[in-house]
């Protein structure tokens, strides 16, 4: 980013000399701004929650909208899809087949390209609806994380965009573990990891979010 101010507002070498340039413009020149992350206090990161943040898609409000950075294809709900208003002519036909992770085969319905807003930045986004139940609206994958240029913390609970050269911070959707069943349970589940474990059992909660996998992949969506 360059800006470009008038020959008056350069500053001269000294009190009695003024210097004299060819080119009467005086340039300032600015890098793009820097993301930091702070270093989050020991009870705000001990914390198993995914990142979910809110948006619009063609306009109309999204929540539980679910930004994984290993998933490999953007996910709609089918029931999401109908909310939207759109019909299943509106879709375009692909021969994608997913599978999860007992193996069970079920092809896609298809794909519709949209108007994603996230924070102030709007980006056109093909989606995959599926039919199926979900603890998400939405899920995204790290192709539009990449394209979006942005980066998703899910121990910070917030994704960083880059806006030109301006940087924007979304804060996650906590309105999904308000509204959740198991919220007392959600609350409670902290990492496991660094920790001695003697016990004789250790549970670890389902929060339904079905794995997904294409077929002829080993990656999981």
């Amino acid at each position: 980013m360059v800006f470009m101010l008038p020959m008056e507002f350069l500053a001269p070498f000294s009190a009695d000399e003024e210097v004299d340039f060819p080119d009467q413009i005086a340039q300032l020149a600015l890098d793009p701004m820097t993301a930091i992350f702070e270093k989050p206090a020991n009870n705000e990161r001990q914390h198993l929650k995914a990142l979910f943040v809110k948006g619009r898609v063609d306009g109309q409000p999204m929540t539980k909208i679910l930004v994984d950075g290993g998933a490999a294809i953007n996910i709609m709900l089918y029931a999401v899809y109908r909310k939207l208003g759109k019909w299943y002519q509106d879709l375009t036909k692909t021969d994608m087949m997913l599978k999860d992770f007992e193996g069970n085969v079920s092809p896609v319905k298809g794909g519709i390209c949209v108007e994603l807003t996230i924070g102030s930045k709007t980006l056109p986004t093909t989606f995959f609806v599926i039919s199926g139940k979900g603890a998400y609206n939405l899920l995204l994958e790290r192709d539009w994380i990449h394209a979006n240029c942005c980066i998703p913390s899910t121990m910070h609970q917030c994704l960083v965009q880059w806006v030109g050269d301006k940087i924007e911070i979304v804060p996650g959707d906590s309105s999904y573990v308000i509204a959740s069943a198991e919220i007392d349970t959600y609350e409670r589940t902290r990492c496991i990891l660094g920790e001695v474990w003697e016990k004789d059992f250790l549970k670890v909660a389902d929060y339904e979010i079905p794995p997904i996998q294409a077929v002829g992949s080993d990656e999981e969506f």
